[in-house]
């Protein structure tokens, strides 16, 4: 019989980063809709840790106004923010800026390897808006967006376009029941897919940026109507 553990301790730090990664997953991938409470408890409960570091990674996401402190007092949690339509087109502008940039890099550094991921997740939302899974398509858009942007190089870049997803992605969710049955802005990612096969920066970056501002114009509309 031996003393030594069978697992080994982690650390608070890295416990912390955990959870707060699973937050940020799950807010990119619209696992959380607007005016949604993110409750300490439930959070700590569905991830298996204690309330320390969920307290931490919220406290976090506030900070960087990610999520409200709301009415929900110091002890109880935040609440995912309902963006406007002025607030949602300041943080697509911000997507518009530098997400072509982040394409046209990564354009240079693409392989057929490379975009396999990237092409599989474009086929997931397809597959999703016919079976109607919000959630899924969410995922599956994220993971495309993201897996152009891991290739371009620029670590500072994809933080700052992280930043602004994190920001706008909930707010998607409420735009959804209109915003992807058309299928309106599959062919702008596929011309994203085809340009970065071709090694073609310029056609990459077009096509992301034809998507954002057509994203950016329909979701305002959307959220002016709602909000009247």
């Amino acid at each position: 019989m031996t003393d030594t553990p069978r697992l080994k301790l982690i650390a608070r730090e890295t416990l912390w980063d955990r959870v707060y990664a699973s937050l940020e997953s799950a807010l990119l991938s619209g696992r959380y809709a607007p005016g949604e409470r993110v409750v300490l408890r439930d959070v700590a409960d569905e991830l298996g840790v204690s309330l320390t570091p969920v307290r931490d990674a919220v406290n976090r996401l506030v900070a960087e106004k990610v999520l409200d402190r709301g009415n929900v007092g110091q002890g109880g949690g935040a609440v995912v923010p309902l963006l406007n339509a002025d607030q949602f087109d300041q943080l697509m502008t911000i997507r518009a800026g530098l997400e072509p940039v982040a394409a046209r890099a990564a354009a240079q550094h693409a392989t057929p390897e490379g975009l396999q991921p990237i092409e599989a997740s474009l086929a997931a939302m397809k597959r999703s808006v016919k079976e109607r899974r919000t959630e899924q398509y969410l995922d599956a858009h994220y993971r495309f967006h993201f897996g152009i942007y891991a290739m371009c190089g620029m670590p500072i870049v994809q933080d700052v376009i992280e930043s602004a997803w994190l920001r706008c992605a909930p707010t998607l969710t409420l735009a959804l029941p209109e915003y992807i049955p058309s299928l309106k802005r599959y062919p702008f990612h596929q011309a994203a897919l085809d340009a970065l096969g071709r090694g073609d920066g310029d056609g990459a970056a077009e096509a992301i940026r034809a998507d954002i501002e057509s994203a950016r114009a329909d979701i305002c509309a959307l959220l002016e109507k709602h909000t009247r």
